[in-house]
């Protein structure tokens, strides 16, 4: 509504029978003609409420309804549209969206009316309106003595509204919306209050929201929040359009080619509920885009054993994991293809984000804006992974999705820098009067923000002794306290964002300082450690083998070999292959720039750390392609046990070796075991020698 129709229809509303044009056009402050000009949109701004506009010559202008709809027309009025035409970008906003809602032919008049500036006005702003409405393949055409109109096809229209709202409008009241209980009364009025709800019928959004929520399936309830709001924009925006007689044109070769597979079969599913709650039928086409969006949406668990897991015997897939890697850092490529955590990460970000670029898909990023400015490298250096994903697309990546991959990659980069930082749990005590009411809802909250980073206990005020302060690092307290032996971080009960701030710092610090108990028995701690660590390094050289193979052997049956040499047990060596194959599968560990392989893996095929040597019986490169012309294979194997921290540490030292001392492969080259068994000794000893010195 216009801020003139507001004032029309408030005159309208108070009315309680016929009022003439001219007595009309009084009291809201125009002309006659102007005020008969304005009420030939009456019909249409009218349209979502059971209310007619009546009209009749001599007799004046009226509003027939019910008393209800009248009631909730005025309060829709009433509540008015609070926004300064005098500020250019926010009307120029605002017409946007006016010719994204409507396609038919309007005149300058009637926006100028609508906004309250003059017709010129209107007329420069449409240049900008233009030029971002090309973005999405929509034309504004002008029309002397007809008006303007906007020409292109519903999916480009569609594109358009939902980019505009992620771009001017805050989305997150629709997930606050979802997460209400559904007993709750007027869980809806958050919708009618935002700009979405005006935008898109805060009706459509609420009832689209409730179909979802009452299928209660489980791949709609992993998502995460920026994949749900954008599937709840995708069909709001949709309902909308089809309630309006706008549809898809159908002709998209992708729709055809598409799977009847376990998304589509759930986007079917969603569609059924959608046509019993709105009573239309919903062609076949829009059932494939609903499908698109939940191929193309991120979730916060992935399950890999389903029918819908990345498919992991995709090489295609892990070259272009590899490329992406390349393109971050060459220097680092090596040791980040070797974290498992990461190309696990990756691969699972990977799949939905190559279906939103192949099909122009746009997703928000909340972080953007704080991944560009607090980790500039990271993201510059991502920009370099996008433009692989570009070029294997052919589509253009938009900032946000190069945000999303900064995440993953600097996750990555920070374990790798952090190896040698030990990181360790806080342990930290709420305090309330009670130790019941207050410190439990803060738990719940910390837990949330924090996870694995604290060891939280709720206690009353009374419930601090000795002992508790002894084992606790700080604590937090919503009321006052005497000074304790530790820190106490007073804090609001609600923890505003300074409370959680001081929190973060707190957290940080004690993170990487010794455990309490570790002060009293540090010296006698050190010592299992100093000895578990020599026993670890005594087994990999005791054990230590070196074996060599046919050069035409396949990387299969290099896995057997593998399995029998490095135990004597066949479930075992099963195991082995099994876990090695897994591995491989997520990224490969052939390193053709350096000439190795390096197979490593975490297994219960082996009860003590493993490390072993294979080359070809002549010493020349494995003659199979899979092998890239290697000539030399490391594995590492590491038991599924308690002493895995210690064992990382020293399997990744020695592959840090293989790539930071040349010396190292050139010793491998040779194919002496007696020789590499007293290079691997050494930088053992190298790495013993600085663990000590590092406790």
């Amino acid at each position: 509504m216009t801020p003139r129709m507001r004032q029309i229809l408030l005159v309208l509303l108070r009315e309680d029978g016929p009022i003439s044009v001219k007595t009309l056009a009084e009291q809201i402050g125009v002309s006659k003609r102007t005020a008969q000009r304005e009420l030939e949109y009456m019909e249409s701004t009218l349209k979502t409420y059971e209310i007619h506009f009546l009209s009749k010559t001599g007799v004046g202008v009226w509003l027939d309804g019910s008393e209800a709809e009248k009631d909730r027309l005025f309060e829709q009025v009433r509540q008015g549209d609070p926004y300064d035409v005098s500020n250019r970008d926010e009307r120029r906003k605002r017409l946007t969206l006016e010719i994204l809602k409507e396609k038919g032919l309007k005149k300058l008049f009637y926006y100028s009316s609508q906004f309250g500036v003059s017709e010129a006005t209107i007329s420069a702003d449409l240049e900008s309106v233009e030029s971002w409405l090309n973005q999405y393949k929509i034309q504004v055409s002008r029309k002397p003595g007809s008006g303007i109109s906007a020409s292109g096809s519903e999916e480009n229209y569609r594109r358009a509204i939902r980019a505009f709202i992620s771009e001017n409008m805050d989305t997150r009241v629709l997930r606050e919306a979802y997460e209400v209980e559904q007993n709750v009364p007027d869980r809806y009025d958050i919708l009618k209050k935002s700009e979405i709800g005006q935008v898109l019928d805060d009706d459509i959004l609420r009832r689209v929201i409730d179909c979802i929520a009452d299928m209660d399936h489980i791949r709609m309830r992993s998502l995460t929040e920026n994949s749900y709001v954008g599937l709840v924009l995708h069909i709001s925006i949709a309902i909308n359009r089809i309630l309006k007689d706008e549809v898809i044109e159908p002709g998209s070769a992708w729709m055809e080619e598409m799977e009847r597979d376990e998304d589509y079969l759930l986007a079917e599913e969603i569609v059924e509920e959608l046509e019993e709650e709105f009573e239309i039928a919903i062609p076949e086409m829009e059932v494939c885009y609903i499908c698109l969006h939940i191929k193309g949406a991120k979730h916060e668990k992935v399950q890999w054993d389903t029918p819908n897991g990345l498919p992991m015997e995709n090489r295609e897939l892990q070259r272009l994991v590899n490329e992406m890697i390349d393109a971050y850092d060459p220097v680092q490529s090596c040791l980040l293809k070797q974290d498992e955590e990461f190309i696990q990460g990756l691969l699972a970000h990977l799949q939905p984000t190559l279906i939103r670029l192949m099909h122009g898909m746009r997703i928000q990023n909340p972080v953007l804006q704080e991944i560009q400015e607090e980790y500039p490298e990271i993201y510059q250096k991502c920009q370099n992974v996008a433009a692989v994903l570009g070029n294997k697309t052919g589509r253009p990546v938009p900032e946000e999705e190069a945000g999303f991959l900064a995440v993953h990659f600097g996750a990555a980069v920070f374990r790798l820098e952090g190896r040698r930082e030990t990181i360790r749990k806080v342990y930290v005590g709420v305090v309330c009067s009670s130790g019941i009411g207050i410190s439990r809802l803060m738990v719940s909250k910390l837990e949330k923000t924090f996870k694995d980073q604290m060891i939280l206990t709720a206690y009353g005020k009374n419930d601090i002794t000795p002992y508790i302060l002894g084992k606790t690092d700080f604590l937090i307290s919503s009321i006052p306290m005497e000074q304790q032996d530790i820190p106490v971080v007073h804090v609001n009960p609600l923890l505003n964002g300074e409370d959680m701030e001081e929190i973060r710092k707190r957290v940080f610090q004690y993170e990487r300082m010794p455990e309490k108990y570790k002060k009293d028995n540090e010296f006698s701690i050190q010592l299992e450690e100093i000895n578990l660590a020599a026993l670890q390094i005594k087994t990999i050289l005791e054990y230590f083998a070196f074996f060599k193979v046919d050069n035409g052997i396949s990387f299969e049956e290099l896995l057997i070999a593998i399995g029998e040499k490095m135990s004597p047990y066949s479930d075992r060596s099963g195991m082995i292959q099994e876990d090695l194959m897994r591995r491989e599968r997520i990224s490969s560990q052939i390193f053709a720039e350096f000439g190795f392989a390096l197979l490593h893996t975490r297994t219960k095929g082996v009860i003590r750390p493993e490390f072993a040597v294979c080359m070809t019986k002549d010493l020349e490169p494995f003659q199979n392609p899979y092998f890239k012309n290697i000539r030399t294979v490391i594995i590492m194997l590491v038991p599924i046990d308690d002493n895995a921290k210690i064992n990382n540490e020293i399997m990744g030292y020695l592959s840090g070796m293989l790539i930071e001392e040349y010396e190292f492969l050139d010793v491998l080259s040779r194919g002496d075991k007696e020789e590499i068994r007293g290079a691997v000794s050494r930088y053992l000893k190298e790495f013993f020698n600085r663990y000590i010195s590092g406790m």
